[in-house]
């Protein structure tokens, strides 16, 4: 084995020493002019994210989680409603659908480790509004089948895509199925702003007027408060800062599924782990790998070993899914998620990794399992 080194699950100074130079000239920028709030760096970049996505209407908002709240608002969704939502997800997913008023219902996952559409069947009740699939770690939920239950029940689509800006699924980006779809800037996701941010994306003209009023106390476009809003704006620097790195966000997809693809090739042979889907094991999905999250034997010894050898991994939501959050009154059993929560382990996965990363991180699974035996 090589010497250790230090490799952290995230590099948060690299986001700005990359693009050191451009970054203060962007903040030299924005700030010189006074343009903070609702100026024409955010309608830039709301341009362009709607040609990125090929949507209709886009509204960066102050965070994902706003984003939902004000999508599940303009969709008329509250109180005496219930929202599907899987348990693998963050806490954010649920707690948005509470926050208007309306009931999170948790289902299970599937084999792909997201929101399984048999388990969405069994939790339909008369009060079921809406099914959320929450597209985990980069990859888009199998929307078909979700989509058939929604149109033969009536229901609604809306999507948490936070982890899944780019990330399609049959050729149709994650976040644009539904009725809206949400996004999250922060700044370890795929594209990040250096604070929080988030935006909601729709196709429907009426949703995307009842956005434009909420996110803004209510305003119209003469200024007048026409309805009750709240104040969820992205802010214009941040805008800025994401609308520069909108420019080359394509080449970062493209090394995330670089390191996915030696992750696979240099893995796939170690039977106590569980891989997510390679780059191009199905065509169907184009996966953008936010998150490189695998399932492990010994998971807790294996992180171990890990630290050891100066790699940081992460146990996604500190391996509680939302379900097990006794004190929010949830009290399902849900096997598959449960399962999933026992074993599941995040390696390192950002454009700031090199091969040479890649290849320790490799070479570290590969020792322990190999000198680890249990008889």
């Amino acid at each position: 084995m090589s010497k250790a080194r230090i490799i952290p699950f995230f590099n948060y100074p690299a986001l700005f020493y990359q693009q050191e130079e451009k970054f203060i000239s962007i903040f030299k920028d924005v700030c010189s002019r006074g343009a903070y709030i609702l100026q024409k760096d955010l309608v830039e970049f709301e341009e362009n994210l709607k040609k990125f996505l090929d949507v209709k209407y886009v509204f960066g908002v102050a965070d994902g989680t706003n984003a939902i709240i004000l999508g599940l608002n303009a969709a008329g969704i509250g109180p005496g409603d219930e929202v599907i939502v899987p348990s693998h997800t963050y806490i954010a997913s649920a707690a948005a659908v509470a926050l208007v008023g309306a009931k999170p219902v948790l289902c299970d996952i599937g084999e792909d480790n997201l929101i399984d559409p048999a388990s969405v069947k069994e939790k339909l009740t008369q009060k079921t509004k809406a099914i959320m699939p929450v597209h985990v770690n980069g990859r888009t939920c199998k929307m078909d089948d979700l989509r058939d239950i929604a149109q033969q029940h009536n229901l609604m689509i809306v999507e948490d895509a936070a982890q899944a800006l780019g990330s399609k699924y049959k050729g149709k980006g994650a976040g644009t199925f539904g009725k809206f779809g949400t996004y999250s800037f922060y700044p370890a996701k795929v594209l990040g702003c250096f604070g929080d941010g988030g935006a909601i994306v729709t196709n429907d003209e009426e949703i995307a007027r009842k956005v434009s009023l909420l996110r803004d106390h209510g305003r119209d476009e003469r200024g007048r408060v026409i309805t009750w809003g709240t104040n969820s704006r992205l802010d214009n620097l941040q805008a800025a800062i994401l609308n520069f790195k909108l420019q080359s966000y394509n080449e970062d997809i493209k090394r995330r599924r670089e390191i996915a693809k030696k992750y696979d090739e240099s893995l796939k042979s170690i039977k106590e782990l569980t891989l997510p889907p390679s780059p191009n094991e199905n065509q169907a999905h184009f996966d953008i790998y936010q998150n490189y999250e695998l399932a492990a034997d010994r998971r807790d010894d294996l992180k171990a070993y890990l630290q050891e050898k100066g790699i940081s991994t992460i146990i996604q939501w500190a391996g509680v899914p939302v379900h097990k959050f006794i004190e929010l009154g949830f009290n399902e059993i849900l096997p598959k998620t449960e399962n999933f929560f026992e074993r599941c382990l995040m390696l390192p996965m950002n454009v700031s990794l090199s091969d040479d990363d890649i290849n320790y991180i490799c070479d570290s699974i590969h020792f322990f399992y190999s000198h680890n035996k249990i008889n």
